[in-house]
């Protein structure tokens, strides 16, 4: 799926689409799978009392509110918020967009860009993932955390500011 059409000037071209790595998801799967676990543990626990059967089924269903209510939370939360996250770099700008109910996002022309870099630990590199660090002509460094292939991306962005600014350094 590419990046929408209709936030990009009418000759611009999309050259990189991302979302966050997926061990941004690592946390949500584990909450889904305990938190089910431990429902139907209780669910479990109440079938096997000597309740009386609306007891029973009062308990069943506050057990699957409660169990809804944390899977929204901790699992489609994240997941929606990893989702509408977005990291995008065109032919002309670097644009971050982030934010499920209340959108916000930057853009950073790539002629104003004055270097590029990466870091990345031990996990974020068996992980093929890392920090891209921006510094802009007027901002202090942006941080983008957890871009996928980042090594990858740093070179695809020093490329493409090299090429936007037509000069002499530009790598072949």
């Amino acid at each position: 799926m590419g990046y929408p059409d209709n936030v990009l000037a009418a000759d611009e071209r999309v050259v990189l689409h991302r979302h966050p790595h997926w061990k941004r998801l690592i946390g949500p799967v584990f909450a889904l799978l305990l938190l089910t676990a431990l429902a139907g543990f209780g669910v479990g626990v109440v079938n096997h009392t000597a309740w009386d059967h609306m007891a029973t089924k009062i308990v069943m269903l506050v057990i699957a509110v409660i169990w809804l209510i944390l899977i929204g939370w901790l699992t489609l939360w994240p997941v929606l918020n990893w989702r509408s996250t977005h990291f995008v770099i065109t032919d002309r700008r670097v644009m971050f967009r982030h934010g499920v109910m209340t959108r916000s996002g930057i853009d950073i022309p790539l002629a104003r860009i004055n270097s590029v870099e990466f870091s990345h630990g031990l996990v974020d590199r068996i992980l093929r993932t890392g920090t891209l660090i921006i510094e802009s002509a007027s901002q202090d460094p942006l941080e983008f955390d957890d871009i996928p292939s980042v090594e990858r991306v740093h070179s695809l962005l020093y490329h493409e500011v090299f090429d936007t600014l037509g000069s002499d350094e530009s790598p072949s």
